[in-house]
């Protein structure tokens, strides 16, 4: 299609450089003066603003339903899911049932859900295709995006945004059951799960790659996410988890330049100016 399409244009540039190029003769000619088409104008430039009326309005629209609360669960109360990322793994806070999950996701079906992102480090994407579009979740603010699980069954998420080397590796499953089996889930964790300490989510902030984890209590509290409500505390507390636990580099290359010089600096003349002195 293309080397048609190529081919098309090629013949027509060689075919206008040779008919109109100038020659001894015509030299002197003039070609007569043509006023154009007012109907072919009005035609040309008004198709293209049709197609960009029609396609505003299908991104507005699309946009709106990614944004709101899908049809027919606006009087449901959301079930608020925090999904944080670290290099390069995925943190899920239950703030209302109070536990959380590292690298897989469980959802009740025909319930609203509000999945609330950030990051620990690069943007990152959060992204279950057969459920919803994807939003990006970055470090300093929360964002957010809407979806139900209409259908019991497996879902495959990722992170759809190029992170660095452990991006390949950033997929978890969303399990969508009935609601019954989800409570019995969340009874489940708190019963046979340990609570997760500040130190062993600091180790997990550092560890590049890890399964699935479980917890019967959740990171939110001692590293609040980067809120309006929380930017007198929280915010702070994020910005120190990110210092304290910088991007890891993504090979060995970067190691060398990001800590010490790769050439070592050249003495020699000093120590001959040194000795020069000491003579004197």
């Amino acid at each position: 299609m293309m080397v048609g399409i190529l081919a098309v244009v090629y013949v027509l540039y060689i075919y206008m450089l040779v008919k109109y190029r100038a020659r001894k003769s015509n030299e002197g000619y003039e070609p007569p003066h043509d006023e154009g088409s007012k109907l072919l104008e009005i035609t040309w430039t008004i198709i293209p603003i049709i197609i960009v009326i029609i396609l505003s309005v299908v991104t507005v629209k699309s946009t709106i339903a990614v944004e709101n609360v899908p049809e027919g669960y606006e009087d449901q109360e959301p079930l608020v899911i925090y999904a944080s990322t670290s290099n390069w793994k995925w943190h899920f806070s239950y703030p209302e049932q109070g536990i959380e999950t590292v690298n897989y996701v469980n959802l009740p079906t025909n319930r609203a859900i509000e999945f609330r992102m950030y990051s620990y480090g690069p943007i990152t994407s959060l992204w279950i295709p057969q459920l919803a579009g994807q939003k990006y979740a970055m470090s300093d603010m929360v964002t957010k995006i809407n979806m139900v699980a209409d259908v019991p069954g497996s879902y495959m998420g990722k992170n759809a945004n190029f992170s660095g080397e452990g991006f390949a590796h950033m997929d978890f499953e969303a399990l969508a059951m009935p609601a019954a089996e989800f409570e019995e889930w969340v009874e489940d964790v708190k019963a046979n799960e340990k609570d997760l300490t500040e130190e062993q989510f600091d180790d997990l902030l550092v560890t590049p790659h890890v399964g699935r984890m479980s917890f019967s209590s959740t990171h939110l509290e001692f590293s609040p996410p980067p809120e309006d409500g929380h930017h007198s505390n929280g915010h702070t507390d994020h910005q120190d988890k990110k210092q304290k636990f910088p991007e890891p580099a993504t090979s060995e290359e970067e190691v060398e330049f990001d800590g010490e010089p790769n050439v070592e600096p050249d003495t020699s003349n000093e120590d001959s100016t040194h000795n020069n002195h000491e003579g004197h």
